[in-house]
């Protein structure tokens, strides 16, 4: 059985070592490192996944980011990712497991009546769909490098508080 820990009980250098191994080593290349640029995943809700054996099978962290208006106003967000599952126990209910246990703790976070800072990731909508993610309402929002427009997705009670123009990038507030 799956157990969820907190990502910091976890060796920093195991976490490298899992994200080489899901993503290669010229992960940090990617658009979505850019956007958390000079940022720590957040604690308490950034988690890691312990296989039947107790060996890391997989880590999810979540970024504070902002979304940059043109006139320079930021709207906090949380970035979602990566959600890292050695690639060997892919497709094993990992992935969905740290999902769950994230959002879970974003929703706990956010405490009763209110709602929680809306999320954004770079991902298949696909599969992130079913946690609520899309791509309705980033159509004009950028990042600092390449990236599929269709692959940046929302998680938003109300995406309408958002600007629908602006930057991705760090939470400098």
């Amino acid at each position: 059985m799956a157990t969820i820990i907190p990502l910091d009980a976890v060796d920093p250098a195991l976490i490298e070592q899992l994200l080489d191994a899901a993503f290669g080593e010229d992960r940090r290349a990617r658009t979505a490192y850019r956007i958390r640029e000079n940022c720590h995943w957040l604690e308490g809700l950034s988690f890691a996944v312990l296989d039947d054996e107790d060996f890391l099978a997989g880590t999810i962290q979540l970024w504070p980011v902002a979304l940059a208006t043109p006139d320079g106003r930021g709207h906090p967000l949380i970035m979602v990712g990566p959600v890292a599952v050695l690639p060997d126990l892919q497709n094993e209910g990992y992935g969905k497991a740290l999902m769950g246990a994230a959002l879970g703790a974003v929703e706990a976070m956010a405490g009763d009546g209110n709602a929680p800072l809306p999320q954004v990731m770079i991902g298949d909508p696909d599969y992130y769909g079913r946690w609520g993610f899309n791509a309705d309402h980033t159509g004009n929002w950028h990042c600092p490098g390449p990236f599929e427009q269709d692959r940046l997705l929302l998680r938003c009670e109300n995406p309408g508080i958002l600007p629908d123009e602006g930057m991705l990038g760090p939470w400098a507030g």
